[in-house]
């Protein structure tokens, strides 16, 4: 399959997720989107799972790759954690279709696709775990339960796909900006 063709089928994909649901897509409508018979579906993708699993997969990898790339170790706490929650939450945004999809469809993976997802997530996860827990040792940082404060503050990203619109007033800088302050006022520790 050319890499347009796969794109395509992706995308069409994605489409078709975000408007309909996995369940309710059917692989007629994800070929129809993309221009291609029902049969070349099933040439490149044997279900409609492995379709699922391809934007799932490749949406967490993306991510992951953001994260890690916001984080700079050599950075004080608060702006590893400022530039990690800005970057998280303005993939989200900019990609909130897909956003969607990976978060919320995620019980509709089979088993072994799952934990392969789940592998991801959890190096999400722990990438926000070392910020956290450099700002604890600096200083900087008051949190007592850095796991639930790790969960908390990426839901700040993640959820923004259930209710950000490209078209709507907000940018995804705006959203990443804030997303950054309320994370940061979460955790900080103050002077009394």
């Amino acid at each position: 399959m050319t890499a347009t063709a796969r794109e395509r089928l992706l995308e069409a994909a994605v489409e078709a997720f975000a408007e309909k649901g996995f369940t309710a897509t059917t692989t007629r409508d994800i070929a129809a989107r993309a221009g291609m018979s029902p049969a070349a579906v099933y040439v490149h993708h044997d279900t409609k799972e492995s379709l699922l699993f391809t934007v799932s997969i490749d949406g967490h990898r993306s991510a992951l790759q953001v994260v890690e790339s916001a984080d700079d170790p050599a950075a004080a706490p608060p702006e590893r954690l400022r530039r990690f929650v800005h970057d998280f939450s303005a993939w989200h945004a900019s990609h909130s279709r897909v956003g969607r999809i990976v978060q919320y469809e995620f019980d509709a993976l089979t088993p072994e696709h799952r934990s392969e997802v789940a592998a991801l997530r959890r190096a999400i996860e722990r990438v926000m775990q070392r910020v956290l827990e450099a700002g604890v040792t600096s200083g900087d940082f008051a949190v007592d339960d850095v796991v639930g404060t790790t969960r908390a503050i990426l839901s700040l990203s993640i959820d923004l796909v259930r209710w950000f619109s490209p078209t709507g007033p907000q940018t995804p800088e705006d959203v990443a900006e804030l997303h950054a302050r309320l994370a940061l006022r979460m955790v900080l520790a103050h002077d009394d």
